[in-house]
């Protein structure tokens, strides 16, 4: 089918959902732009900021987005294209951003309090302490599968040949493996990240400090981006990956703890206009290609390998498109940072919902691009190799296709797609890693006020904290291949997705409001994920990944006992009020 086709009918089924479908969400959860936002009332100039609404779409997008809208079309493909588009626009209109946007709007009324801190409200203390007890694991699982992912990607090599050029005709600094010429387009990437995140304090000061004009920030924001990528051209970074592991995992640690305005906030800044700019490409590139005919080539349904690789299409397609459909850690980015930023609530759908969808048109986007750009055989090769010596390198293989699309559609060439590629990852995949250890920090403050009734001091400190989410996420991923954590992560993922929709729809329930439009996706979800963590529980027994195992058995438990507390609350017709702090909010 033509690229142009397909991308036309999906943008327009998600203009319409915002027209429409979210101005019916927002009247439903009674948004009320009067109604003080805690980033007013709570306003502490560290994590409670009321800012410029394009800077916390910004942070927000990019948080969210991270590599999963990109990674796990890439895996899911394997099925065929149909599935995996039918997945990511009605998954995404109908669930992922009806969970974003109601997740976000439930944060703020509750005072900028996290999910599972609603949990708590509507629930009761069982409720919180499991949600924070699943939360933890997932966010461990999350933090591992792309510290993996992206310690490989920074060491791509690519044969010139397949790039089509030749050794002395390409910007690319080249080593021979094999007898093979090969690019180092990884070194690249690994500077541009280098540079960048140097920069974010130079450009959080001035726009926080110095309040510099919007357009001077995104001049200087782009400028920043460009020198990263010259700077790499001629002096690539060529490091291990386990050396990149400890790396990024040091950068972590420091990173989750400065002030959000000090490497957080201006990095997203920097890092969402690569990302803006390569969606427009992107985009272009589709626009430009389909009018020409291009069409997708890979096999519209392809189930007999996917299932050989990845499992049935239900439920493993839908937990391996995790983000681009629905993503559970949307909702700790919006309970977590982005409530705390908002300066009115008419901003939770503008950014909740539309982000979304934004999120929703990229992992479109990379369907097109892998579906039509890349073999079918290089595709297996690079995401799907059958040599166990060989790993999974899925941001290679859609940095490939973006490259090969970039060529046919606006005549870039294609070694310099491929590098903006895998900048279009890499810069995200760390936002998301120091977003989430962030996050994983003040869930285990949390988790010692529940284990302990007077936590000792040193657990409430920034770095045993810190330090215990980054060490088991380190762990994790040296201990493990990346297409081996990422089903138990993705899954893991629409888990904590459901969860979160059962406890947006308690929340409305005992405020005596509609709940339908929450409550069934998260009946959909919960059914699909506890299927997927019985077949992974099989295979793990079956390969000996003890550790995996464990989690997995850790997770259902987890599960199992929040859904216990729901049914205890649905079954009570809302008979139990709400906290009296919400019901001023609600």
């Amino acid at each position: 089918m033509n690229v142009l086709l397909l991308l036309f009918i999906a943008i327009i089924l998600f203009v319409l959902a915002g027209r429409f479908y979210a101005g019916y969400l927002s009247r439903k959860l009674g948004e009320d732009p009067a109604q003080p936002t805690p980033a007013v009332t709570c306003n502490d100039g560290r994590d409670y900021v009321p800012t410029r609404n394009y800077i916390v779409f910004a942070h927000h997008f990019s948080a969210i987005a991270g590599a999963g809208p990109i990674l796990g079309p890439t895996m899911a493909l394997l099925y065929g294209y149909v599935p995996a588009w039918l997945w990511i626009v009605f998954g995404g209109i109908f669930i992922g951003a009806v969970h974003d946007f109601s997740a976000l709007f439930v944060s703020m009324r509750e005072g900028g309090r996290s999910m599972a801190e609603v949990a708590r409200r509507t629930l009761g203390p069982a409720g919180f302490n499991l949600f924070i007890g699943f939360t933890i694991v997932m966010i461990v699982l999350v933090t591992s599968s792309f510290l993996n992912a992206t310690s490989i990607s920074l060491t791509s090599l690519w044969p010139l040949a397949k790039i089509g050029v030749k050794e002395g005709e390409t910007f690319l600094k080249t080593v021979v493996v094999d007898g093979v010429v090969m690019g180092r387009i990884g070194g690249i990437a690994s500077m541009s990240v280098i540079i960048i995140t140097l920069s974010s304090p130079l450009l959080g000061w001035l726009l926080y400090k110095k309040r510099m004009k919007t357009a001077l920030a995104y001049l200087l924001a782009l400028a920043i981006g460009v020198v990263s990528v010259v700077a790499g051209i001629h002096y690539p970074v060529t490091l291990s990956p386990r050396t990149w592991m400890i790396i990024i995992s040091i950068y972590v640690l420091i990173a989750a703890g400065v002030p959000v305005w000090v490497i957080l906030q201006p990095r997203d800044f920097i890092n969402v206009q690569i990302l803006y700019g390569g969606i427009i490409l992107l985009v272009l590139s589709v626009f430009n290609t389909g009018f020409h005919g291009l069409k997708v080539t890979i096999p519209a349904f392809n189930l007999q390998e996917g299932i050989q690789n990845l499992g049935l299409i239900w439920p493993m397609m839908f937990c391996t498109i995790a983000c681009g459909a629905i993503s559970g850690f949307h909702a700790l980015v919006a309970g977590g940072t982005t409530c705390k930023q908002l300066p009115s609530e008419k901003d939770a759908r503008r950014v909740g919902y539309n982000a979304m969808l934004l999120e929703s048109v990229l992992a479109v986007c990379v369907v097109l691009a892998v579906g039509a750009a890349l073999g079918f055989g290089d595709y297996k090769s690079i995401v799907w190799p059958q040599d166990p010596a060989v790993k999974s390198n899925p941001i290679l293989g859609f940095s490939l296709a973006a490259g090969h699309l970039f060529n046919l559609g606006l005549g870039i060439p294609v070694a310099l797609g491929t590098i903006f590629g895998i900048l279009l990852v890499e810069g995200f995949v760390v936002t998301t890693l120091d977003a989430a250890v962030r996050l994983n920090r003040y869930l285990f403050e949390e988790l010692w006020s529940i284990v302990f009734k007077n936590p000792p001091r040193f657990l409430k400190n920034y770095w045993v904290n810190s330090g215990l989410a980054v060490l088991l996420m380190w762990a994790l991923a040296y201990s493990n291949a990346f297409n081996v954590l990422w089903p138990i992560f993705g899954t893991a993922n629409q888990l904590l997705a459901a969860l979160t929709l059962f406890a947006v729809s308690a929340w409305l329930l005992l405020r005596r409001r509609p709940n339908w439009f929450t409550l069934v996706p998260g009946i959909f979800m919960l059914l699909t994920t506890l299927a997927s963590l019985v077949i992974l529980m099989r295979s793990y027994w079956l390969k000996k990944n003890y550790i995996l195992l464990a989690a997995d058995w850790l997770l259902l438990g987890l599960a199992v006992g929040v859904i216990v507390l729901f049914a205890r609350t649905f079954s009570g017709r809302g008979q139990r009020k709400p906290h009296q702090a919400a019901e001023t909010g609600g």
